[in-house]
Parts: C-alpha cells; sequence; structure tokens
C-alpha cells in the first residue's frame, strides 16, 4: 500500500472534516498528504475551512489508526478506493456530500452500465417478498447489477434474489468490513463476496450505530442508476433512500400496494406525491429506462443531417456516443470530462439539430 493511503484515511479521520471539507481540500491541494502538509494560517483562509477545521488538520498527529487500517487490508484483501481513484464509483461523483474514501471487497464492476438499487421494509409480507423475486427474476437477461443494503427483510430479499438469478448484487453496509449486521446475514455476506461485493465507507472496528444508516442509504440512492422501492411504511430508510434518489436526479419508482395496507403506505405516498414513478412489474422498469433487449424496437431512426458543424463539445459528445449506441447522461458526463452546464448545453443544441435523441431513463442516443 502506499503511503497515500495512510493519509487519505486519516483525513476521514479528522474531527469536524466532513466529505464536502475533504472534497474541497482535495481539488485545492490534489492529494491528501499535501493538506496536512498545509500550512495552518493558509488552511484558514479557504472557503469552508476557517480557523476551527485547520486546528483540527493541524492538531491531527496520531497516525496509529490509520496504520492498523492499512495492515486490516492488506490482510483482507480488501480494496480502498479514494475519490480520485479511477475504479470509484464514478455515478457517486455527482453526488455533492459523496463519501472521499470507500472500503471494497468483491469482484463486482462498480461503474458497470447498470446498476439498480432496491430498497423496502425490514418486515416484508409475503406479496413483498413475491414481487421483489419476480422482478428480480425478470431482470436476469439485461446484466444489471443489484445494489441494496443487507438489512432484513427486502434487501435481503433482493440480495437471495440476484445470487439465484445470475446477478452480481452489492450490499453497502453501515459499519466496518470486519463484522457483518445483522449477524444473520453471515452466511449471505460471504456469497456477496463472491458473486459481487461488500461496500463500506467505515473503517474496521466501526459499530451499526443508528447515524450510520442514512449515511449508509446515501450511497445506495448515489451509486445506481434508479432506485426501487418494494415495499415500504411511511417512515424509515425506503423513505430516505427514495428522497436522497429524488436530490441526486436519480429515477426513483415504487411499486404500489393495498391502501389499507400499512407496509404499501411509504410506496403509495410517493407515487401519490409524484415522488417515484407507478412500476407494476420488470417489463414496466426496463421500458422506462430502455433497458429491455425484449421490448420492440422503437420507430425508425430519422436520418442525420448532413454536414453540420458541431462545436468541440458536440463532437466530443458525439464522438463518445458513436463508439456506444446508448448511454446514460451519467456515464457520458463522466467520459467527457465536460462540466455540467457545458454538457447540457452540447446535449440541448445536438437534439435540436436532430443529431441526438433523448430517451426514457436519461439515456441518450445519436439520431
Amino acid at each position: 500500500m502506499s503511503s497515500d493511503l495512510l493519509y487519505q484515511i486519516a483525513l476521514t479521520l479528522v474531527p469536524n472534516i466532513g466529505d464536502v471539507h475533504a472534497k474541497a481540500l482535495i481539488n485545492i491541494y490534489g492529494d491528501a498528504h499535501a493538506v496536512f502538509k498545509a500550512k495552518k494560517k493558509e488552511l484558514e483562509h479557504i472557503e469552508g475551512i476557517g480557523a476551527v477545521r485547520a486546528r483540527s488538520i493541524k492538531d491531527f498527529t496520531d497516525f496509529s489508526i490509520p496504520e492498523d487500517e492499512i495492515k486490516f487490508i492488506e490482510k483482507y484483501k480488501i480494496t480502498p478506493l479514494f475519490i480520485s481513484d479511477e475504479n470509484y464509483p464514478k455515478r457517486l461523483l455527482n453526488c455533492f456530500d459523496c463519501p472521499v474514501l470507500l472500503y471494497y471487497r468483491g469482484n463486482a464492476d462498480l461503474n458497470t452500465s447498470r446498476i439498480i438499487s432496491i430498497v423496502g421494509t425490514r418486515n416484508n409480507s409475503a406479496y413483498g417478498k413475491m414481487v421483489c423475486e419476480n422482478f428480480i427474476r425478470d431482470l436476469k437477461e439485461e446484466n444489471v447489477l443489484v445494489l441494496s443494503g443487507l438489512a432484513f427483510g427486502i434487501d435481503s430479499i433482493a440480495h437471495k434474489a440476484a445470487l439465484k438469478n445470475g446477478l452480481q448484487t452489492v450490499a453497502v453496509l453501515a459499519h466496518g468490513l470486519d463484522r457483518i449486521y445483522p449477524e444473520q446475514n453471515k452466511s449471505l455476506a460471504k456469497q456477496l463476496a463472491g458473486q459481487g461485493g461488500l461496500l463500506t465507507e467505515f473503517i474496521s472496528n466501526t459499530n451499526p450505530d443508528k447515524q450510520n444508516f442514512p449515511k449508509r442509504n446515501r450511497i445506495v440512492a448515489g451509486m445506481c442508476d434508479a432506485v426501487v422501492v418494494m415495499e415500504s411504511g411511511k417512515k424509515g430508510g425506503s423513505l430516505i433512500t427514495a428522497e436522497l434518489g429524488n436530490g441526486y436526479n436519480k429515477d426513483v419508482f415504487a411499486i404500489p400496494g393495498r391502501v389499507n395496507d400499512p407496509k404499501s403506505e411509504g410506496c403509495n405516498y410517493l407515487i401519490k406525491n409524484n415522488k417515484a414513478a407507478l412500476i407494476n412489474s420488470a417489463d414496466d422498469f426496463l421500458e422506462f429506462m430502455n433497458w429491455s433487449t425484449r421490448l420492440r424496437p422503437g420507430p425508425a431512426r430519422k436520418q442525420r443531417e448532413l454536414f453540420i458543424e458541431l462545436t468541440p463539445d458536440e463532437k466530443i459528445v458525439v464522438d463518445i456516443l458513436q463508439q456506444q449506441e446508448r448511454m446514460h447522461i451519467d456515464e457520458l458526463y463522466f467520459r467527457s470530462g465536460l462540466s455540467s452546464s457545458a454538457m447540457a448545453t452540447a446535449l440541448l443544441m445536438l437534439e435540436m439539430q436532430n443529431v441526438v435523441t433523448a430517451l426514457p431513463g436519461k439515456i441518450y442516443t445519436l439520431c
């Protein structure tokens, strides 16, 4: 392990320095080591840092915990993913509060082309179990990675159904990788490590404390293309994840339930308040996302206008889309290197010139 990792871990442990501040510092100094080497007065004048946070950085001198964590990482073959690493989940980069450092044990590609987060109640009904299992079974041919939180109920059902149907599945944890919560899911977690993975932002010896679960939920919401709520009460982690998904500009879906069923109150609430699209099946979902290989082809594309003069930004977008037939806007953004405003302008102008078409699910394709 490089010495960089020591300072990357340390930066996540500095009091008063959260992910937003840490990212701002990395953007300025380039790496974590440079942050610790910076002068206090220099740090104090950075917007959002100030005297208190500058002092916290300069007072951090005990690197024994990061050193122990590196030993743990090496012993258990864990992959640390710093925000600047190539394999860091790129969809998270669009989330202002994404973790600066993640710990990963698994073999799934966290930047694969299709990721769906499935969430729901811990106290599912037989109906919820059936719907979840059937939904994932019908995704079998679509090469989708299933993301969830390894909790009892819908989370566990989703992970098990994905394993059964040969889909990769990743669990995002609210604790360190030295333990599994709930303990009854140890066997399931072991299977996930071989057909997907286990992911967390927490170092070892971190307990599954209550405040860690909303933080876990933001990764579940931010790492995917779409959030699907299977069955949920009106309060709880599933609704938090759905709200976060909306805030991150993700597609959010919900399976409706009976109007008098407490376990469906959350789903019905999301649909009623236009916070989630109503779907009844995987086919509905795939059609919304324009992912299905089973659906009928759409109308023939209009012939692209010839000899259009493209701006440099527009040419970047067109060149990328020529390499891959369809692409989600997040992946297009990551590959292009353009700013969000430049990307939005380029796509708008290309649509007006009939060069690209916007499909459901924030997918873009050449005309």
